[in-house]
């Protein structure tokens, strides 16, 4: 998610909609329902292992803009995979008392039309030694492709690119599949963008069997139909795969987690100091600042919805809910808030929200992200430095040695 990935999140995707709990209640209810009626209250998967594994996975962060979101002059090269993370970022991660890493690639760059089986050696090889570096500290990784959105929306429309991409993913998994995987998944794609939800459950389906042809022992990661929403993943059956974890992404509310962001939908970027918790009369000075009449009742609408902990946890309980119905396990390997504009006590209260209410219901958590523009650290003039309101609102500490 990062600042400058030039993508926008739509308003339907992001923005609050006040019947949501009601469908998703509806939803919910008439699920179980139905399986009382059909005498399927005992799930048909067994997901022991994948379950097993969540415990390398309660506590991460993402890295972005290394091998993907790449913005710097450098590009896709040598010098840029080498220089932008080192050993020294990896080993600040561990002692920050993070579990694992989830590493966001870009296929683009290696990705060849009609040949997408032939992963360039010389950028497997950076990928590698990455990996390598990240297990030495005692991490697990998340493999996470992470496209551009051409790559995704082609996804959607295009069949023959679909298998292409089921080629590309056979060969990257028989490629790790000699790690340990116990400590290393498999992220199918980042917040798909499939507006048929029917067509991204097939499509995803053949891509995990491709992954399970080339890694046989390793779990994969899969998430709902658009964005990777709590709301669109409780809309998704189950593949027929016990070694799987099933992941969603939590930003909501949008306008409060990416106020002053630019790249996304208008009436976010001229928001600053938006607070958290909402009420209708502390958003009134942030409301003012937008010009549009229209917009302006964004902000006006998030006060009445009077976010808090409790709406929070009216959110996530549903996802927990939904996996506890199938018996699978459940990660949220993205939330944030975007740290230029929010006011620092603000952004830790929400984050301390979702991080606390992910813990009640037994959900591993990854946060967005490590050094961007929602990270946990700041790299300035060569030094990097942990930000310790962040790091507490984890429930993590600051690190005993300088790096």
């Amino acid at each position: 998610m990062s600042e400058r990935e030039g993508r926008e999140a739509s308003v339907e995707a992001r923005s609050i909609v006040p019947l949501r709990f009601a469908v998703a209640v509806a939803i919910l209810f008439a699920s179980f329902f139905f399986a009382a009626q059909l005498g399927m209250a005992q799930s048909p998967f067994d997901s022991g292992t994948a379950q097993r594994r969540t415990a390398h996975l309660r506590h991460g962060i993402n890295l972005s803009e290394w091998f993907a979101q790449v913005y710097d002059q450098k590009g896709y090269t040598k010098e840029h995979f080498e220089t932008w993370n080192t050993g020294q970022d990896i080993g600040l991660i561990k002692a920050m008392g993070f579990d694992h890493v989830r590493l966001s690639v870009n296929p683009q760059p290696m990705f060849r039309h009609k040949q997408a089986d032939r992963i360039p050696a010389d950028y497997l090889g950076y990928l590698d030694a990455a990996v390598k570096m990240i297990l030495d500290h005692g991490l697990a990784v998340i493999i996470d492709i992470h496209p551009d959105s051409d790559f995704k929306e082609k996804l959607a429309a295009d069949n023959d690119f679909v298998e292409q991409f089921e080629d590309y993913w056979r060969q990257l998994a028989r490629h790790y599949s000699s790690t340990n995987p116990e400590l290393l998944s498999f992220e199918i794609l980042n917040e798909p963008e499939f507006r048929d939800r029917y067509r991204w459950q097939g499509v995803q389906a053949k891509l995990a069997a491709a992954i399970r042809e080339g890694a046989p022992q390793h779990t994969i990661i899969v998430a709902g139909a658009y964005w990777s929403s709590e709301s669109e993943l409780l809309f998704f059956d189950p593949l027929h795969d016990a070694n799987i974890i099933y992941n969603f992404h939590f930003y909501d509310p949008h306008i409060f987690t990416h106020q002053g962001a630019t790249w996304s939908t208008n009436y976010v970027h001229y928001l600053k100091d938006l607070p958290y918790p909402s009420t209708p009369e502390n958003v009134q000075q942030a409301a003012a600042l937008i010009p549009d009449a229209a917009n302006r009742l964004q902000a006006i609408h998030y006060g009445l919805d009077r976010w808090n902990a409790a709406r929070v946890d009216g959110e996530i309980g549903q996802v927990a809910g939904w996996a506890k119905r199938w018996n699978v396990p459940v990660t949220c390997n993205e939330f944030g808030v975007y740290r230029a504009t929010a006011n620092p006590q603000d952004r830790a209260a929400w984050i301390s929200d979702v991080r606390t209410t992910l813990e009640k219901y037994g959900i591993g958590w990854t946060m967005w992200d490590y050094s961007g523009g929602f990270g946990v650290v700041t790299k300035k003039d060569g030094r990097t430095s942990p930000d310790e309101v962040t790091l507490k609102a984890l429930g993590l500490k600051m690190p005993a040695a300088s790096h």
